[in-house]
């Protein structure tokens, strides 16, 4: 029983302290790499009429909800805003990798490295880890 509140307990948190430092990674290499950003999703399918304010939203849209980790009483709407922008990057490389012809990348820093498939790969695998973190903290709550 006390083993496995504790794995209840450590689990969000590892999980958590994951996503914060892709989020951090990520938002990180868009800001300092801004111009190339920029230029990579002005060419990217399917937004890149939007890519004018997409440059300035995503990277504050991940900065904050890493915000949303750094308080316990946010932990869940830290873990579904995180499934919601991993859910939309995922679905956004489905889109790219099925129905275009162009694949630029946008991406920053290790993740640049990484093919489109090992990218979608990568994402899955990170929305099952915040599916896991929304279960085990839900699980918490609700443990007397």
């Amino acid at each position: 029983m006390v083993r496995s509140k504790i794995l209840y307990q450590v689990v969000p948190k590892i999980i958590g302290i994951l996503i914060i430092i892709i989020f951090v990674y990520a938002a990180t290499s868009k800001l300092i790499a801004f111009e190339e950003f920029k230029i990579q999703l002005g060419k990217s399918p399917f937004i890149s009429a939007y890519a004018n304010w997409m440059v300035w939203i995503i990277p504050l849209t991940e900065l904050s909800v890493v915000v949303l980790f750094l308080y316990k009483k946010y932990l869940l709407a830290a873990f579904y805003s995180s499934l919601i922008l991993m859910t939309l990057f995922t679905t956004y490389i489905f889109l790219v990798l099925n129905f275009s012809n162009d694949i630029p990348c946008s991406c920053g820093g290790i993740l640049q490295t990484l093919s489109w498939k090992e990218h979608l790969i990568f994402n899955l695998i990170f929305i099952a880890f915040t599916i896991l973190g929304i279960l085990f903290t839900k699980r918490k709550k609700m443990a007397p």
